[in-house]
């Protein structure tokens, strides 16, 4: 919840943004894309929805690594191998923030809840019959098609996005108002973006960091004494 709370604020205001914008009255409901792998960002976004705030769906967006697309696409929750990729921080097969979408999912029944994770650790695998995605679609990317959406967004709006943001893109039929949630730099992947774009994408907190002086400290793996160390020397407020 420390992750999800401060989310969940950040859903209402894009929401307020849109009206202010005049994109959008109060009271419509909009479309929201997350590229995710953790299933926490977008969990966010639909508690966001169950306090008030108008969607109409949220539509998962993946890489590769797609144990989410295949279970809002199938209702099959599997594991597969993970498949390293551009988009690194989506390469996740177990989603941990999937178990408290799931508590909801079968009407807070927590027993049952235990008795599908625990077949799921057993087995690898859940099948849920006649499942509804309810709220959720689904899309997936692999590493060629989310090059070629930085290449295909940078030519036509001449803005550059990361590989995990790119995967928001993979299909926007949804019509009226979308929101599509931009989950990184692409100053994080500047050799990516310059073989893609033929740019050097850059972010000014990170250009800033060039210039300092990298620290090193060496700690015995002591819990107690690196607590002291970070109440010395870390960030003061």
């Amino acid at each position: 919840w420390g992750r999800l709370a401060p989310q969940i604020v950040y859903y209402f205001s894009a929401y307020c943004d849109l009206v202010a914008d005049g994109a959008i009255k109060n009271g419509d409901k909009i479309n929201v894309v997350v590229p995710t792998g953790n299933f926490g960002n977008i969990l966010a976004g639909w508690f966001a929805s169950k306090m008030g705030l108008k969607v109409s769906n949220f539509k998962v967006a993946t890489n590769q690594n797609d144990i989410l697309y295949r279970l809002f696409t199938t209702g099959a929750y599997e594991v597969a191998g993970v498949c390293p990729s551009v988009a690194p921080s989506m390469d996740i097969q177990v989603s941990s923030n999937f178990e408290r979408f799931l508590y909801f999912y079968v009407g807070k029944d927590t027993a049952r809840v235990r008795e599908i994770m625990a077949e799921f650790k057993r087995s690898g695998k859940w099948v849920f019959e006649n499942f509804s995605p309810a709220d959720f679609s689904a899309s997936r990317m692999d590493d060629a098609q989310i090059g070629a959406k930085i290449a295909e967004i940078y030519k036509k709006y001449g803005e550059i996005v990361d590989p995990h943001t790119a995967c928001g893109f993979a299909d926007t039929s949804h019509k009226g108002a979308k929101i599509i949630l931009s989950t990184a730099s692409p100053a994080k992947f500047p050799e990516l973006i310059e073989r893609i774009a033929g740019v050097h994408p850059t972010a000014d907190s990170l250009e800033a960091l060039l210039d300092r002086p990298v620290v090193r400290k060496t700690m015995p793996a002591d819990t107690e004494k690196i607590r002291e160390y970070l109440t010395l020397h870390g960030i003061k407020q």
